[in-house]
């Protein structure tokens, strides 16, 4: 039976995700087989494991920096927001249906056996669980049923570090309500607090720590500084869908659809040094770029309206008329097709038109294709035509079928070993179903060096090697927390347990 610690937070956002992943790589680092666990994450940044199924990609990045390969058992429960009201839920990495927030309030006790199975999968393969919670344990009217704070913690009879994000301010007064605002014998779960994401010095901020520790009886065990680490993000809450700091030779403008899915396929991108890769909502912000990506939509019909109603269909349209670079991932590459049809509404019904850049159709079904595959790009035309014979590999996480008589874009096979292709090129646009299709630094060069050429600039992009990258970063994250977190404090808290 493994020992574990959880980390909750006073908001969403206040830094648990990379927490959790420092301690993995903490105790990893200390000889420990470690695992994360988060009983129901809410994001639409989802990856698929070995086996086929869907997990979110927060708990994927700290089974990396735990150095371990992902299994659903960290992620049991995984809501997709659809709309406002509703998400996809994914239970095991399986999709259950689509529930709205009520009708899964009402059905979530009935998901506690399921977590429970996947924590104790976990517990007894491991020395150490690591689990994250969601959001606030003071959701106080969310308490009934809770399965992923302190229900959790009960469950798992976990010791709590709670962390509060003093970047937002009202640091001191979120961690005392917090503490306050939990029944007694939750609080008896909280071992320590975390100041997260402070700026300054720290001696300035010790009175009040003093305080602190003398209005909730619980020892501060850490004042974490704003740490620049570059890891996978967990949702659209992203600070780097914001970023404006970084100006390169070679300008890519993603589309920030409102349901923006896995825009972790493009941080590879991201990272290469001539690089400058913008998130865009509107036709203002979009200007001229070199290239521009439709991402990956958990709502594709719903965000090819927005794209619609937006004018930035008409100015992606007018791009690819003078001979602009465009590609599609997933629904974005639904969406360059002729149509997208809904017979049995699976998203919203009907059918709508495409943007017509590609010579496809795509019919949604029922059945979730869930994969990983492997394969290389076959042709390729304009600008993109020296990306034949490019290898990647990737995953596949879609509901629709496209078919079309054009030539396809890439031959592949799946991790059943199926042969099959997939994806399209027509002038200087292409699109495919494949989220990670960059993750290897021969693929997201091609793409750069295509788009050097059409520049008048020789081939000379060198991508990151993004596996060695992510490395170097958990490292980066566990020295951080080393000189930040009261470790000796941090293991005798998990030594002890409840």
């Amino acid at each position: 039976m493994a020992k574990c610690i959880m980390i909750q937070g006073t908001t969403s956002n206040a830094g648990k995700s990379l927490l959790a992943a420092g301690l993995c790589r903490i105790f990893a680092q200390d000889g420990l087989k470690v695992a994360p666990f988060k009983s129901q994450n809410m994001a639409l940044n989802s990856f698929i494991t070995a086996d086929g199924l869907e997990m979110g990609r927060a708990q994927v990045m700290q089974a990396e920096a735990a150095g371990i390969a992902p299994t659903v058992h960290m992620n049991p429960i995984l809501l997709k927001p659809q709309s406002d009201t509703g998400s996809q839920v994914i239970v095991n990495g399986v999709p259950r249906g689509v529930m709205s927030a009520v009708d899964y309030f009402r059905y979530k006790h009935n998901l506690i056996p399921d977590v429970l199975e996947a924590f104790h999968t976990l517990s007894d393969a491991y020395d150490v669980v690591v689990i994250e919670g969601a959001g606030s344990p003071a959701e106080i009217n969310l308490k009934q049923d809770d399965l992923v704070n302190m229900g959790m913690a009960k469950m798992a009879r976990a010791p709590v570090l709670i962390a509060g994000d003093i970047d937002r301010g009202g640091v001191f007064a979120s961690l005392y309500g917090t503490v306050a605002l939990l029944e007694s014998e939750e609080q008896e779960l909280v071992k320590g607090l975390i100041i997260n994401k402070f700026r300054g010095d720290v001696d300035i901020l010790r009175p009040g720590l003093t305080m602190l520790e003398d209005l909730t009886h619980k020892p501060v065990v850490g004042v974490v500084p704003m740490l620049d680490i570059d890891v996978d993000d967990e949702d659209s809450l992203s600070t780097r869908l914001d970023r404006r700091d970084k100006v390169g030779l070679i300008d890519i403008a993603v589309i920030r659809l409102p349901r923006l899915s896995n825009f972790t396929d493009f941080n590879p991108l991201e990272r290469m040094e001539e690089v400058t890769l913008r998130y865009v909502r509107s036709v203002g912000e979009l200007g001229s770029p070199d290239l521009i990506i439709l991402p990956g939509t958990k709502n594709t019909m719903d965000d090819l309206r927005w794209l619609r109603q937006s004018g930035l269909e008409g100015a992606i349209l007018k791009h690819a008329a003078r001979g602009g670079a465009v590609v599609g991932i997933c629904g974005g590459y639904q969406m360059l097709g002729r149509s997208v049809s809904d017979p049995d509404g699976v998203e919203s019904g009907g059918t709508l038109a495409g943007l017509g850049l590609l010579e496809a159709d795509t019919v949604f079904l029922g059945e979730k294709t869930r994969t990983r595959v492997e394969g290389r790009f076959t042709a390729g035309e304009g600008i993109f035509a020296p990306m034949a014979g490019v290898e990647f590999e990737g995953y596949e996480i879609h509901m629709g079928v496209t078919s079309s008589g054009s030539a396809p874009l890439t031959a592949l096979h799946d991790q059943r070993g199926t042969e099959k292709t997939d994806g399209l090129c027509r002038g200087n646009v292409w699109g495919c179903y494949i989220h990670g299709i960059f993750d290897r630094a021969q693929c997201a060069a091609a793409l750069i060096n295509c788009l050097r050429r059409a520049k008048g600039l020789s081939d000379q992009a060198a991508a990151v090697d993004w596996s060695a990258y992510k490395e170097q970063q958990y490292d980066k994250l566990a020295d951080g927390l080393r000189e930040s977190l009261d470790m000796k404090q941090i293991y005798d808290i998990l030594e002890r347990g409840v």
